[in-house]
């Protein structure tokens, strides 16, 4: 798939996001639209996976560690074809399959349920250790937030991902700047994320987050690089795509209303 063709499956996962916040009311647009590139070249460029084999045991894996960015997953999986776009426009309602948090249990396609902050690294060194000692070759990736990096559990974690030389782990942060109560380095600061993560025994790349060729060329380093798991600090915006909710703290959780969600539609291309 060419570049031109990521970046306008990007677009329309933008737009599918702006059409679930409408419906639902509530939601995390701001985290949600910041990742839209990664999780476009994992889905459609990198990942080797089978659509209709959601639980095929060679597939790699996929953990969305900030759980509450689920819009943006459920968006990218209903565009690669796990289940019907249509159904994006029951996000958080009653015994719909895309809560507001991921649940691996209900959802086609996802690999962890989460929600509470730190937990997803771990998760997917298990996966990867299960991987070695099984002598399979998928690769796990996973996601974290930038504030998430003020749990401890993360640190523990790339702690024991580099002392199992886990190099079929990628992890990738989603580096834009702000958390749900202000600025990362005003609340917790967590600069150097690359010189911390290479003390701890890890490869550490950096790449514009939005850059969906480079994204793709920071992937094939990732998977080349052997003996240490490796980080992709991606820098991005939060709320990326839309105007008034760039760079915003305050479109961490909060849903546009009616005029808002034109708005965005308007800028994205898409039907008002």
């Amino acid at each position: 798939m060419n570049i031109g063709e990521l970046n306008e499956i990007a677009r329309q996962v933008r737009i599918d996001i702006v059409h679930m916040l409408e419906a639902a009311k509530t939601g995390h647009p701001g985290g949600a639209l910041s990742m839209v590139e990664l999780l476009t070249v994992l889905y459609f460029a990198k990942m080797n996976i089978k659509i209709d084999q959601p639980k095929w045991p060679e597939r790699d894996r996929f953990i969305l560690s900030k759980g509450h960015g689920a819009t943006g997953l459920y968006a990218v999986l209903a565009e690669r074809g796990y289940f019907p776009r249509k159904e994006l426009l029951t996000l958080r309602q009653f015994q719909s399959r895309l809560q507001g948090h991921p649940d691996m249990k209900v959802t086609p396609g996802l690999d962890m349920s989460s929600g509470s902050l730190g937990q997803g690294l771990s998760i997917a060194n298990g996966m990867a250790l299960a991987g070695k000692l099984n002598h399979k070759k998928y690769q796990v990736y996973a996601l974290v937030g930038d504030g998430e990096l003020q749990e401890g559990q993360i640190w523990e974690a790339a702690m024991s991902a580099a002392h199992y030389k886990l190099d079929n782990v990628t992890l990738f942060v989603d580096y834009n700047g702000l958390q749900i109560n202000g600025n990362n380095q005003e609340v917790m600061g967590i600069a150097p994320i690359d010189g911390k993560f290479k003390m701890f025994g890890w490869n550490a790349l950096e790449v514009d987050g939005h850059d969906v060729e480079a994204i793709d060329n920071a992937i094939d380093e990732a998977l080349a690089y052997q003996g240490k798991p490796t980080v992709i600090i991606a820098k991005t915006v939060k709320g990326k795509g839309i105007s008034y909710m760039e760079n915003d703290v305050n479109w961490h959780g909060s849903a546009p209303n009616e005029e808002q969600c034109k708005q965005a539609l308007v800028e994205l291309g898409g039907n008002a």
